[in-house]
């Protein structure tokens, strides 16, 4: 058979992509000019032109052992060669196998059961229904800063305006004070936010809950953790209106915090249910709902179905992906060289006023650029040129933040101590004119 061809020219794929995308998937892009990439090889990519980039973005946070991993792509192969594909009305050993190796990973002394799916997304909008069934509830709580993903259901949980359609979204949705030490409405004051729960609760619901949604540490907010003591008695509050606590961990998963496998493990309380992706398949579309048997249980009586869900193909790399993260150490790894990047964004810190703070834990890094430190103002403009300067100096990242003002970095767990240093000189040098 032949081989297809592949046009690598710019042109050629800036042309193919303007005639034949549809303008919702032409829109995301981060640079000003195309940004195309040929290959890669672990926290490594290169262009087109065969540029040499470190990626601290992860391909978006999905790629967390490393971009072509050996084990990943063998574990993938041997899979493809056998069966490609296997819907899950069918049995087949090795999505079982993941499932068991993903509820080892949870918290001892619960029942833990899988439901596989695709995307975070969709994962989201199952967890949202399993809680809503179980409970027998309708409202729900969210975070105002959160992303939680773009179809209806995660939409409407979603509280930053620019992730948001102006269609007809989900009801029973309401946004609670996020709880931000440098950015919230309330300071550092972890109480003021908790009180807002009530608040809400009373004034804003039937006063039962369905739940509460919450990433341990907000990615596309801006990598802003919640504060010590806040998710424990949330938990309380919100189970005390008949509400389950889901914990989104698809960015803070999977040992990239350094200190624990889960984000939530640092605040002293097990969820009913935990929503993963990203990182969870090294880039192979794949997802899952972990969640208490006894919820999980209350959608036995009905169809409920995600056509690539329990993939073989992508289990097995999802799988691979649990094997590297222990046998190369990358959790310690994270943790290792989290804190060496943490120190050089503590040096900038002190050197240039335009940073108003950093934020960090483990592999989940940020910097919020401000206009000014006392009013604390976005430099949403100076962020982007800022952004557009780490490119040509080799470094992947992102823009976050409902402001576009913080850039984010989420590398390949696999990043080593000697990268570092070029991550330090470039950034000295972007920030140098500020």
């Amino acid at each position: 058979m032949a081989k297809l061809d592949t046009d690598w020219s710019t042109a050629a794929i800036v042309a193919k992509r303007e005639k034949y995308y549809a303008a919702s998937q032409r829109a995301f892009v981060p640079y000003k000019s195309p940004l195309i990439f040929a290959k890669g090889d672990r926290q490594y990519l290169w262009d087109e032109t065969g540029k040499k980039y470190l990626d601290l973005l992860g391909m978006n946070v999905c790629v967390s052992v490393g971009h072509n991993h050996p084990t990943v792509t063998a574990a993938v192969r041997e899979q493809m060669e056998q069966l490609q594909h296997c819907t899950t009305m069918f049995y087949h050993p090795v999505p079982a196998h993941f499932a068991e190796e993903l509820a080892a990973r949870m918290p001892k002394g619960h029942d833990w059961v899988v439901h596989f799916t695709n995307s975070g997304t969709e994962a989201v909008d199952l967890a949202l229904v399993m809680a809503q069934q179980f409970t027998g509830n309708i409202d729900m709580l969210a975070l105002r800063n959160a992303y939680h993903g773009a179809t209806i259901g995660a939409q409407s949980l979603t509280g930053i305006s620019g992730f948001r359609h102006n269609i007809p979204l989900l009801t029973g949705i309401h946004h609670v004070a996020n709880p931000d030490p440098y950015r919230g409405i309330f300071g550092d004051d972890t109480e003021a936010y908790l009180a807002e729960i009530d608040r809400t609760i009373q004034y804003a619901t039937s006063g039962k809950l369905a739940g509460f949604v919450v990433e341990p540490i907000q990615g596309y907010g801006g990598v802003v953790e919640t504060p010590a003591g806040y998710l424990a008695a949330a938990a309380a509050k919100v189970r005390g209106r008949g509400g389950l606590m889901i914990i989104d961990e698809v960015q803070s998963g999977f040992g990239r915090t350094g200190d624990n496998f889960w984000g939530f493990e640092a605040h002293g309380m097990v969820p009913e249910i935990v929503v993963m992706a990203k990182g969870i398949g090294n880039g192979f579309p794949l997802a899952a709902v972990v969640a208490q048997r006894h919820v999980a249980d209350a959608l036995a009586g009905k169809f409920s179905f995600h056509t690539y869900g329990a993939s073989p193909t992508s289990c097995a790399a999802g799988r691979a992906v649990l094997q590297v993260i222990d046998e190369e150490g990358l959790q310690a790894n994270s943790k290792k060289v989290g804190a060496l990047l943490r120190k050089v964004l503590d040096r900038l810190h002190q050197k240039h006023e335009i940073i108003g703070e950093v934020r960090s834990h483990g592999l989940m890094l940020a910097i919020e650029l401000v206009t000014d430190r006392k009013s604390k103002s976005p430099a949403a403009a100076a962020t982007a040129d800022i952004f557009e300067k780490t490119r040509e100096h080799g470094l992947v990242m992102s823009k976050s933040g409902a402001d576009k003002n913080i850039l984010r970095m989420v590398p390949p767990m696999c990043i080593q101590e000697n990268d570092v240093a070029q991550v330090e000189d470039a950034l000295e040098r972007v920030f140098s004119d500020y």
